[in-house]
């Protein structure tokens, strides 16, 4: 929790292991507020790690401002963009860079530093983890013409007409409500299959939630996936093709595979519970 009175909190992007390159990499990079970037290093001499760190205001990320700033869509493009843009210089200087989550935040950095070197050990192991590894994202689309099955509103309600017009219609309809059934079967079988192809690729994989609405931004059709996986850095260029060779031909499917991104999708992992 942030003290508001206090003018400027310490803001955390990533912990990367301590390296000149690093430092240099970071050296002309501003931050979520403008703020020269540097890095916190820990107490302990002997430690490989670093933070990399802007100042904030603190009155932006009190707990009620910070709730407020989360629903605000234009703060929260602007963050994630500056927030993406220190750790994608990092990506480039060739360190291997843990990012962390959005409004990391700490008091002070000798309480930054204080996390640093209490939590050395499992920065270290996530860190040796990614190492070499990037985050390719693959998303899946059935296309526009064939949609989600649902309950269709009009099924067993005929329109009483001498011309049996209203029975026609419902036949029709049902007809292409099978059709479509078919066809989404058939997409969805075939996304089940292109995930595991994609997972022989890759070293790890999250799922995440397919979008919806505007979130699904302006690509046609349904997003019935949205993963991402966690690929050798030498080995990005074999698992695009191998992933979109899967796709290639199968009808009404689309494909998209997005990146090389800083692994974000696997930087913190639940720790481990002390030993009793």
């Amino acid at each position: 929790m942030t003290d508001p009175t206090d003018p400027d909190v310490v803001y955390v992007y990533a912990v990367l292991r301590r390296t000149p390159g690093a430092a240099a990499a970071v050296a002309h990079v501003r931050g979520v507020a403008g703020d020269p970037i540097h890095l916190v290093e820990p107490a302990d001499p002997t430690s490989r790690l670093a933070f990399a760190v802007g100042h904030v205001p603190a009155a932006d990320y009190a707990d009620g401002p910070l709730k407020a700033h989360l629903d605000d869509l234009d703060w929260m493009e602007s963050t994630v963009r500056s927030h993406h843009a220190v750790v994608a210089a990092l990506v480039a200087s060739g360190a291997a860079v843990l990012p962390l989550s959005l409004a990391t935040v700490y008091p002070d950095e000798d309480r930054a530093r204080h996390a640093l070197d209490t939590r050395r050990a499992y920065f270290l192991s996530l860190l040796d983890r990614l190492t070499g590894h990037v985050e390719l994202g693959v998303k899946i689309y059935a296309t526009p013409d064939i949609t989600p099955p649902g309950p269709d509103t009009d099924a067993g309600r005929e329109t009483p007409t001498g011309l049996g017009v209203g029975r026609a219609y419902l036949s029709i309809r049902r007809r292409r409500q099978r059709r479509n059934e078919e066809a989404w079967r058939t997409v969805a079988q075939a996304a089940a299959h292109l995930t595991q192809t994609a997972g022989a690729l890759a070293v790890d994989r999250v799922a995440h939630t397919p979008e919806r609405g505007s979130l699904a931004g302006p690509a046609p059709g349904t997003n019935v996936g949205n993963d991402a996986y966690l690929v050798p850095a030498d080995r990005v260029d074999a698992f695009r093709t191998g992933v979109l060779a899967a796709a290639e031909g199968i009808p009404g499917l689309r494909v998209e595979v997005t990146g090389p991104w800083a692994p974000y999708s696997f930087a913190l992992q639940p720790e481990p519970e002390p030993a009793a």
